[in-house]
């Protein structure tokens, strides 16, 4: 199954909802890792600009932007922009 890059730049100004939200965020991502959907996310560092990079398993990049539009973060605006681009593993593809 394809990987895909997913990244989120969080708008400015938006900390307390994604505080607000968290919660909710944090259980849908544990569910995509759960049900092995979800390779590995985080955000960036405290010196980037506010976002995340989030690997996710999918058939398509249809199907992946389907999946990620039920983020709460990206239900409740928080996500100022969003990249969906497949990602060819090559150094460490059978890694687990």
């Amino acid at each position: 199954m394809p990987t895909f890059a997913v990244t989120y730049s969080y708008a400015d100004g938006t900390a307390a909802g994604r505080d607000q939200h968290r919660p909710r965020h944090v259980e849908f991502l544990q569910s995509q890792f759960d049900g092995g959907r979800l390779v590995k996310s985080g955000p960036f560092g405290p010196d980037e600009a506010p976002g995340a990079l989030l690997l996710i398993k999918g058939e398509s990049k249809a199907e992946v932007e389907a999946l990620m539009n039920q983020d709460p973060f990206f239900q409740n605006n928080l996500v100022e922009e969003r990249s969906i681009r497949q990602w060819n593993i090559f150094f460490g593809a059978n890694d687990k």
